[in-house]
């Protein structure tokens, strides 16, 4: 399929961005994505929440289900907070679904480095659990730095003996933090070099980068529930992907990678102007609705 004017266009702004991240100093990238109005659809209300002491918001669509309910982790290299672009994403994603979407907003790094961020996720998770919502009837999803807690949060919350979700989705995960030559020879249209390596800096500190609650590729992903995975053909993180995927199929978890021809990192935050956009929200979305109450099933069954 040749690229549409929408990929054409939005292509020619990429180089912008990637050259933002890799040399705007970060208090100034953070005031850059916190600035704008929030603009949802009319039938999505937002509430603030905290989670045993972790902030968090709802976006619930009308007529939405009340014990269903999507636990979403943002991406921004682990430095970067829950930004208008995501919002309006998730509140698609909600709508696409007709399911609530709890939002962590975990402490961010360098701040905040390892294991903070994945200690709040996993706290979040297990307060729903408190608020008498079955874990057949909670699935996960993130993106970028969020595709890796939402892999990490479910190895933590096995190894801990936790009930887990029905499904996971990861979008362009960040599955391996280790340093690898392959990193300085290959391109990104999005993602610099130069931020990889101090996104990573900042959350890892000085632990070990094959720590399995770091990098996933080096975890047991025995016990896993359903997992969809989407890359770019273009990124960075496209072999990680991959091999993640190949991973948990090969520790028996049921699992299906994507890779979108020509898509960068996270192409999934332009859905209203990208096809390739739209077309993997919905690909999301009928998976994780159609694993919504499918352990019960087999657990009745």
């Amino acid at each position: 399929m040749a690229a549409s004017s929408a990929e054409r266009y939005l292509r020619k702004f990429l180089p912008v961005a990637r050259w933002m991240l890799a040399y705007v100093p970060l208090p100034v990238m953070r005031w850059v994505q916190s600035a704008g109005a929030v603009r949802l659809p009319a039938d999505i209300q937002r509430e603030q929440v905290t989670a045993d002491g972790v902030p968090c918001e709802w976006l619930i669509p009308d007529h939405s289900s009340s014990d269903q309910v999507l636990l979403y982790l943002h991406g921004g290299g682990f430095v970067y907070g829950w930004t208008n672009m995501h919002r309006e994403m998730v509140s698609h994603l909600a709508r696409q679904m007709q399911i609530r979407v709890l939002v962590v907003d975990y402490r961010l790094a360098p701040e905040f480095p390892f294991p903070a961020a994945l200690e709040d996720c996993t706290t979040v998770y297990r307060w729903l659990l408190q608020q008498g919502i079955a874990p057949q009837n909670i699935v996960m999803a993130g993106d970028s730095a969020g595709g890796n807690l939402t892999l990490t949060t479910l190895i933590k919350l096995r190894d801990s003996g936790n009930p887990l979700p029905a499904a996971a989705a990861c979008l362009s995960p960040a599955t391996d933090l280790t340093v690898r030559e392959e990193l300085e020879r290959l391109r990104d249209p999005v993602l610099h070099r130069r931020a990889l390596y101090a996104f990573r800096s900042a959350y890892v500190a000085d632990q070990d980068c094959t720590d399995p609650l770091l990098s996933p590729v080096y975890a047991d992903l025995h016990g896993l529930p359903p997992l969809l995975i989407h890359a770019g053909e273009d990124e960075v993180l496209r072999d990680d992907a991959v091999r993640m995927a190949e991973l948990a199929q090969q520790a028996g978890v049921p699992v299906r990678v994507e890779v979108y021809p020509r898509m960068w990192h996270v192409w999934h935050l332009y859905f209203s102007q990208l096809p390739q956009a739209a077309h993997a929200l919905d690909d999301i979305g009928q998976f994780l609705k159609s694993n919504v109450g499918i352990l019960a099933h087999q657990q009745n069954g």
